[in-house]
């Protein structure tokens, strides 16, 4: 995947009128941050084999209440604590009814997804707040130099090695791999199962959050529609970086490559004044195909393996037999 999105962003760059300049780099990374964000964890749930589909209402849920808490007069810095806890709790609710009542996730997260979206609604209604500090709201579309490069993409980096550690280079994350291969078998081994899911549904709460506050300052706007559909990007690009839907497969590189590859070809497709449904369009296409091409790489490798085991099989039967008829011969004389 990520020589997929290095050839991708040649081509872009050698054809595309207008995409290789600073300026596109700046905007096609304000757009992705969201989702590359919420990938993060993301990747962490779907390795132990749940999912999360109510990570973009939480968003919703956390712009909403910025804005309102804002328009009330409190203080800037208590208004985005308060709303990055409410993520946190939004998490920790899903965490509890995947993890400790063991109820599905697909189920419990798409019931939280409306439950969040509509909550967002009642909060804010259909009223919009966009009288946020000028000098925070600049600070999330500044540029570093005059490279194009988004000044919040340090921290992204530093919230994405942090993910990547945690995954690859803790005894944790390798737990999480054991999850997703076989929960009793983890179980068996000492892994904390109910306690490993719970965490991780706090911590997608709570960098879904973490994307709302980032949309609501980028944009200068808070809405109950906020990261609307967001969802559907985040899991196809997982999906698209190698991480199997059924668990205990990915990485968080790959999973970066994936939202890059997706975000590179939405933003190629707005250069060319594509309308937003070609873009929802593209985007289910990439779903579907990262859920059915590795099931059918893995039938072809199976039918492959089989066919050659059957060629060699007579022939080996029919070896040991002429063996086994040469050495009679040789017993009778």
């Amino acid at each position: 995947m990520i020589y997929a999105l290095i050839v991708f962003i040649i081509y872009a760059a050698l054809f595309i009128p207008r995409f290789y300049s600073p300026v596109s780099t700046g905007f096609l990374l304000l757009d992705v941050i969201p989702a590359l964000l919420i990938a993060l964890p993301m990747t962490l749930i779907i390795i132990t084999g749940e999912i999360d589909l109510s990570v973009a209402s939480i968003a919703g849920l956390t712009s909403a209440l910025l804005g309102v808490l804002w328009a009330a007069g409190l203080d800037i810095g208590l208004v985005l604590i308060i709303s990055l806890l409410a993520g946190m709790l939004a998490g920790a609710f899903n965490g509890l009814l995947v993890a400790v009542l063991g109820l599905p996730s697909l189920a419990v997260t798409i019931g939280t997804l409306a439950l969040f979206r509509g909550l967002a609604l009642v909060v804010i209604g259909d009223n919009a707040v966009a009288n946020f500090p000028p000098a925070l709201t600049s600070f999330f579309t500044s540029k570093l130099g005059g490279t194009g490069i988004p000044t919040v993409m340090i921290g992204v980096v530093l919230v994405a090695i942090i993910f990547g550690v945690v995954l690859h280079l803790t005894p944790f994350g390798r737990g999480l791999f054991a999850l997703g291969y076989s929960k009793e078998a983890a179980i068996f081994v000492g892994i904390k199962v109910v306690r490993s899911k719970f965490w991780l549904y706090v911590a997608s709460g709570s960098v879904s959050a973490l994307a709302g506050i980032y949309w609501t300052l980028r944009y200068s706007s808070a809405r109950s529609d906020n990261a609307s559909g967001l969802e559907l990007t985040v899991i196809a690009a997982v999906l698209l970086g190698g991480v199997s839907i059924f668990g205990g497969k990915g990485s968080i590189p790959g999973a970066i490559a994936g939202v890059l590859l997706i975000g590179t070809i939405n933003f190629t497709l707005r250069l060319g004044r594509t309308s937003d449904v070609v873009l929802i369009i593209v985007t289910g296409t990439l779903l579907i195909a990262s859920v059915v091409a590795p099931s059918i790489i893995d039938g072809i490798t199976k039918w492959l393996h089989t066919r050659r085991h059957r060629r060699t099989l007579p022939q080996a039967s029919a070896s040991g037999a002429t063996r086994a008829t040469a050495s009679g011969v040789q017993e009778g004389k």
